[in-house]
């Protein structure tokens, strides 16, 4: 699942800090942006299994330019990390549907290009279709 996070400007006395505002709680810091980019997958993935081990369901993410437009988040840079948490909230079941078959090989064209899975695929295009 894809997260928008907000990064700092660390100084020579302090870190970049990082905050995931869809996740209210869940932040980190690193020392170069690289690390903190690192730091925060990290992060992410440790409070998705709190929220899942606790029974609480993920927030609804709001687009990053929502969270660029909040006053609070003035001048911090933007940036976009992919997580796989998706595992924390719930085990995984294989069902059978029927799909036109250019449509299956245009779904399978698109995630040979970008590095996904079918599976993957699918469920990011439902998930995104029920949040609008």
């Amino acid at each position: 699942m894809k997260f928008t996070i907000a990064i700092e400007a660390g100084t020579k006395k302090s870190a970049f800090g990082v905050v995931v505002p869809d996740l209210p709680g869940c932040f980190s810091a690193g020392d170069t942006v690289e690390e903190a980019f690192d730091k925060a997958r990290e992060a992410i993935e440790a409070h998705c299994e709190v929220l899942a081990e606790s029974g609480k369901k993920l927030p609804q993410p709001r687009p990053m330019t929502s969270w660029q437009a909040d006053r609070e988040y003035k001048g911090w840079t933007w940036g976009i990390v992919d997580v796989p948490v998706e595992r924390y909230f719930g085990p995984a079941e294989k069902i059978n549907i029927t799909v036109p078959a250019l449509t299956l090989r245009r779904i399978d064209e698109y995630v040979q290009k970008h590095g996904e899975t079918r599976s993957g695929f699918l469920v990011k295009a439902a998930e995104r279709v029920m949040r609008s």
